[in-house]
Order: structure tokens, then C-alpha cells, then sequence
């Protein structure tokens, strides 16, 4: 986690996208090297007393440096301001890291209550210490002129988010503000914490309402006590009916289910949160929360994102006007005469066309898609790349039993862990995420970080088979994962872990999705989990072909969620109306009708984290496939790309500007050449005659 998401904690956002915890407590320093090893709370009781106690003792730490810079006489140095000002920092991280991660991903519902009030208290310490002058005040009086670039740079970027933090506002005026921060940060927990809570699910007579779905789906969902089978609205459960199933009744209720989960409590909650921020961003002399909350990042302001969004569109639109079409043709085979496709249709449309257009049926993939072997190969895939090594902690107490423990080593030498949170259970996020545990801080502290999936979990008579969406999301957030263990040697934690431009933290993980396309890398993990035979050439081809299909329209949709993000965000609160900006955005970006009865928008927990920044996905999707661009397609595996890469994206971290990272990396700035031909291949490949 940046600094900036503790001065300024919500002008940023929680990505993944990435929210932000921390699973550790102070390691002890050995001599002057890094720790040879950084014990865990979950070492001891994991009980709500124990928590409780170690978020405050960390409060406490933090005022203890806030105190030190305050009383700090004669001039200021890096010694008596700067370092305890980090300190501060990586106190209040840790805190709201550690308590927010725990209300999404704890099993007992009163450590979660407990952990949201911890979560409030302890953002309430961090609202005050951006507002608080005198610290502003010293930081300020701070000469860096002949510090490193990095510590120049850290400094630079404090001093911007304390002003937009309101800092040097008057004492009335920063009083409420931080009444309003403190309101805020109540609403994205309860925002958060209704759609974890709120699991549905739907009813069916037999298994013959499930006719096409893969035989392992079917047999892991047994009718109970009367006779029903219960499918639920978490994403194992879920995406295979929307994709697969042949009763269209069947997909339709459970996309209504799907489509209101957290509603309508989340109605009142985001419409708490929109007047909030608009109040925060007026006070502050923006217009809008949108141009507020671009202030910090690369977009730069409102506009610029609306002019993205509008670009993407038209480059977009025509080729999927394409795809629409020849989703239609396909629909029209069973409903003649159609004009519309529903939302709730595009996936299992997607997959008819791929199946009688590509030749590709994607669950003829899923028997090479064993959980375990997908993890082993992603794991090797990381250790290739970036000449890493990891070990497991087997038996290493976590906050749920099936969650693994993982040291990240180099060269024989401990630099990092992690943690795998891979499967459903009640009230869990139901989303998938990285989440930065940890900054590592040259010779203090290790980087740690948790993978939060929720993928089916294999047994002792099911592999866990994954469907090919799966796989990519597990190699996206491996992606962010290796981001934040590679950019933990840093001095400070303030810019330690991902870029202090909060949108810029898509672009690695996105990034290491390409991989998963890679022949040569699946063939080094993908085997029949019956036979060990490994996945046809010939398959991974089609797959990939097919696979091609849809992308326009994928980059479509996000536009319309980035659109939605972005509107209800850029204008007074009193005139948004949620379902209609919902409904127009899918309309008018996606070509699709959405389904009446449903409230997206209720589920969409990127507008309480996120708000107006969702654009950051497309965003950094022309920056992953830019950077995709710089590599041997036909050998991903190459180390030399992949240690530059490292050296020169990766290791910096929040050390210095994204803008940079990219131009450093590239030679120039970034373009969208790169994506405009990923997003176009498959036709271009039918006008070449492939």
C-alpha cells in the first residue's frame, strides 16, 4: 500500500483489485541484513482479544511518531522528520490493512463486526494525520534537494496528498472534513460488508435443469432433504450456468439473483458514499469527485477520463458490432427474428459461437485445468520468469484452514511471503483479489501478500477442474502478487509496493495474463488430470483462436463499468439516478438490453473502492499489452525480457512515477498500437486467411 492511500485514503482505492492488509507483525531485524525470517500473528491465538490488542499497540506506535515529529527541536532532517513520519506510516498501514482484510475474509462473523469497528478507528487516525498542519508543516520545512531520487520523490507526493487531503484548509473546515472522511470510511465497510454477507441462491427440480454443464459441476451439486438441487450466486457456482446451461429459465433466475445481490441495502449506502465525496470534493475546490480523485494519478482529471472512455468506445465499437452480430446469428437459430440480446444471454451466446464457429468447446479445456496443477504451474511459471523460489509453510496456522503460506526466496535468501485464500466459504469475499499484507522495507521487513479466489476446491474424488476464465484470473493476480514481493526492498515504506498512481497497479497483473496463451508455458503444466496427457498443440491453438472472439466486446463492457463508475461520480449526487446510468451505460457501450428486475450496481463493490477510477482496468490494459509487446511471443520464458522487465517495472515500485516506469521500459510513451491489434486478431487473422 502507497502513503497516499493513508494521507489521502480515498482518493485511491482498494484494487485486484487490490485491497489493501497486512498479515504480519514487527519482525525482529537480524545484524544489518533483512530478517532470515518475519513471524506472523497467526503464530499465536487468532482470537478477536489478540487482534484488538495488536491493532492498538499499532496505533499507538504511530502516535508515538507522530509525537516525535511534533516535538522535534531546531531544524528538520531526514532523521527527526522523515523517518519517523514513515514510521507513522507504515503503523497506520499496517492497521487498516490487517482490520479491513479481516472483515471480508474472516470465517466468524463477530471477529469481522470487530474488525470493521478497528477498521473505523483506525481510519480515523489516518484522516488525522492528513489534516494535521504541524506534521504538513515539517515535512514541508524538509530540504531533500540532495537526498536520492526516490526520497526527493516520496516527499514530493506526501506533500501533494496532504493538500489534498485538505490540509491547509482552516480548523473548522479540516474538522469537517475529517468528520466526513470518518463517515466515509463506515460506508465502504458496510458497502463491502453487505455484498460478502449476501449469498443467494436459486432452487431447481433435477439435474436435468442443468443439461450442459460440465458432468463435475453436476455431480458436485446432489439434490438435498426435498428433493432440489441449490445452485448459490457465489462465481464457481454461478459462471457455469451463465455459460453453460441449456435452460435458458435456469440462467435467467439466477442472474436476477446474481444481479441484486446486497440489493437494496447498497442503494442507500452508495448514495451516502457519492454525497460524501461530492461534499470532501467541493470543499476542496473540485467540481466533482472524479476530478478530486484524479488529481493524483496518471489520467490527471475528470475530463481525461471521459475522453478515454470515449476513445475506447470508437475504437471498439466497430469490431463489436462484429461480434454482436454474429452473437445474434447464433441466437436467431433458436429464436427466430430476434433483435436484442439480453446480458444475461451473452455468455452461453459466447460459447455457441465458439463452438460452431472456432470449433472450440471451452470445456474440452477443463479436464487439462486441475487446480492443483494450474497453482504448481503458475508457481513455475513465476520461478522461470523471474528467478524466484517458493516453498510452502506446510501446517502454518492462517485465519481459515485451507489457506496455504508461502516464502518467496532468491538465491537461498528469504525475500517475501505470501498467502493463498483460493476457495468459497460464507461471507468470504466473493470476488478475486490480490491484497499487499505487507510493505517490505529494506533491512526492516519482508513484503507479504494473499491471493483472495474463490475457485472450486479440489477433493479427494474431484480435481477442482478450472474453466479457462479461471486460469487467467489466476495468473492476473499472481501478477499483482509478484508486483508487490519484487518492489519490497525499498527504503521507505511509503513507497514501497505498488506505484504511487493508483492507476497504474493493473497494468503488471494484466500484463501476466498473456502468458496463460503461451503453448510453450501450458505445456508445461496443462495435463489431462485422468491420462497426464498434455494439452494438445492443436487445442491450445483453437483455444486461442477462439478465445479472440469476444474481445471487443469484453473491452466494451468494462468501458460501460468504467462509464458507470465515472458518471455517478462526476456529477451531484441529487441527479444521479443508479439504475437509470446503470441500465444506459450497458446500453449504450455493450449493445446488450439489460434484464429488467436487476440492480448491478448494488454488487459492484469497485464503486466503494474504486469510485471513479474504474477506468484504471482499460487503462492499464494498453499498458500490459505494450509492454506484452517488448517480449518473443514465441518464447514468453526468455529471461532477458523478463529481468529487464523486473529491474526496470517491477522492483522500483512507488519509488518514482508511473509515467516513468513506462517510458523507461518502452523507450517512449505508452500507445494504443499494441491494443488495438490484440483487441482486432481474430478478425484480422480471418482477413489474412488464417
Amino acid at each position: 500500500m502507497n502513503l497516499a492511500r493513508v494521507l489521502h485514503p480515498f482518493t485511491g482505492f482498494l484494487t485486484s483489485a487490490v485491497a489493501c492488509v497486512l498479515m504480519a507483525s514487527a519482525p525482529a531485524v537480524r545484524g544489518q541484513g533483512l530478517p532470515a525470517s518475519q513471524p506472523s500473528i497467526w503464530a499465536t491465538k487468532p482470537d478477536v482479544t489478540a487482534f484488538e490488542k495488536m491493532e492498538n499497540e499499532r496505533l499507538a506506535a504511530a502516535q508515538r511518531a507522530i509525537d516525535q515529529i511534533v516535538a522535534a527541536k531546531g531544524g528538520r532532517t531526514i532523521e527527526n522528520t522523515l523517518v519517523p513520519f514513515d514510521e507513522a506510516t507504515r503503523q497506520l498501514n499496517a492497521t487498516i490493512e490487517f482490520s479491513s482484510f479481516m472483515q471480508q475474509v474472516h470465517p466468524d462473523a463477530t471477529f469481522r463486526d470487530r474488525a470493521t469497528a478497528m477498521t473505523t478507528k483506525a481510519s480515523a487516525a489516518a484522516t488525522a494525520l492528513s489534516l494535521n498542519r504541524e506534521v504538513y508543516q515539517a515535512l514541508s520545512s524538509l530540504d531533500v534537494s540532495k537526498s536520492d531520487p526516490a526520497t526527493r520523490y516520496y516527499v514530493q507526493r506526501q506533500l501533494l496528498e496532504f493538500r489534498l487531503a485538505g490540509v491547509d484548509k482552516d480548523d473548522a473546515t479540516r474538522a469537517h472534513l475529517r468528520e466526513l472522511n470518518d463517515k466515509l470510511t463506515n460506508e465502504q465497510s458496510a458497502f463491502d460488508r453487505n455484498i460478502s454477507d449476501d449469498q443467494r441462491s436459486i432452487a431447481v427440480d433435477s439435474a436435468r435443469d442443468l443439461e450442459g454443464l460440465p458432468q463435475d459441476y453436476i455431480d458436485s451439486h446432489k439434490p438435498g432433504a426435498d428433493g432440489k438441487i441449490r445452485i448459490t450466486t457465489d462465481y464457481p457456482d454461478a459462471l457455469p450456468v451463465f455459460t453453460f446451461a441449456k435452460n435458458e429459465s435456469v440462467r435467467k433466475q439466477l442472474w436476477v439473483a446474481f444481479g441484486n445481490r446486497a440489493y437494496p441495502k447498497n442503494r442507500d449506502v452508495l448514495l451516502e458514499m457519492m454525497r460524501a465525496r461530492q461534499e470532501i470534493a467541493t470543499i476542496l475546490g473540485y467540481s466533482s469527485w472524479a476530478d478530486y480523485n484524479a488529481a493524483d494519478k496518471m489520467i490527471g482529471n475528470g475530463q481525461n477520463i471521459a475522453n478515454f472512455i470515449r476513445q475506447v468506445n470508437e475504437a471498439a465499437r466497430p469490431l463489436a458490432q462484429r461480434e454482436f452480430a454474429m452473437l445474434l446469428a447464433e441466437k436467431n437459430k433458436t429464436s427466430p427474428g430476434a433483435k436484442e440480446i439480453f446480458d444475461f444471454e451473452n455468455y452461453y451466446l459466447r460459447e455457441l459461437v465458439q463452438r460452431s464457429g472456432y470449433n472450440f468447446d471451452s470445456t474440452s479445456v477443463r479436464p487439462y485445468f486441475a487446480y492443483d496443477r494450474v497453482k504448481q504451474g503458475i508457481l513455475d511459471t513465476a520461478q522461470k520468469l523471474f528467478g524466484l523460489t517458493f516453498n510452502q509453510e506446510v501446517g502454518a496456522p492462517a485465519w481459515a484452514p485451507d489457506v496455504e503460506t508461502w516464502d518467496v526466496s532468491e538465491n537461498g535468501k528469504m525475500i517475501g511471503r505470501f498467502y493463498l485464500d483460493m476457495h468459497p466459504r460464507p461471507n468470504k469475499f466473493s470476488h478475486a483479489q490480490m491484497s499487499p499484507l505487507l510493505e517490505g522495507i529494506r533491512g526492516k521487513q519482508l513484503p507479504e501478500a494473499a491471493l483472495v479466489c474463490n475457485f472450486a476446491a479440489p477433493t479427494a474424488t474431484d480435481p477442482g477442474l478450472m474453466d479457462y476464465g479461471d486460469v487467467v484470473t489466476f495468473f492476473h493476480e499472481f501478477g499483482h502478487l509478484v508486483h508487490q514481493i519484487l518492489s519490497g526492498k525499498q527504503q521507505w515504506s511509503g513507497v514501497s509496493g505498488i506505484s504511487m498512481e493508483a492507476d497504474f497497479g493493473e497494468a503488471p497483473s494484466q500484463m501476466l495474463e498473456e502468458w496463460m496463451r503461451s503453448p510453450q508455458v501450458l505445456a508445461t503444466f496443462a495435463r489431462h488430470y485422468k491420462t497426464g496427457e498434455t494439452i494438445p498443440a492443436e487445442l491450445v491453438a483453437r483455444m486461442n483462436r477462439a478465445s479472440a472472439f469476444g474481445r471487443a466486446s469484453w473491452v466494451s463492457a468494462q468501458d460501460s463499468y468504467s462509464a458507470i463508475s465515472y458518471e455517478i461520480y462526476s456529477r451531484k449526487p441529487q441527479d444521479v439516478d443508479l439504475d437509470a446510468v446503470t441500465d444506459g451505460a450497458t446500453r449504450q457501450y455493450t449493445l446488450l438490453t439489460p434484464l429488467p428486475g436487476t440492480h448491478m450496481f448494488a454488487s459492484f463493490g469497485h464503486l466503494g473502492g474504486y469510485s471513479s477510477a474504474y477506468y484504471t482496468y482499460l487503462w492499464d490494459k494498453v499498458i500490459a499489452e505494450d509492454f506484452v509487446s517488448q517480449f518473443d511471443a514465441t518464447n514468453l520464458l526468455a529471461p532477458g525480457p523478463a529481468a529487464r522487465y523486473r529491474r526496470i517495472v517491477l522492483e522500483p515500485g512507488g519509488s518514482q512515477s508511473a509515467n516513468d516506469l513506462v517510458k523507461n521500459f518502452l523507450g517512449r510513451a505508452q500507445n494504443t498500437s499494441a491494443f488495438q491489434k490484440w483487441m482486432g486478431e481474430e478478425f484480422e487473422g480471418k482477413q489474412s486467411g488464417n
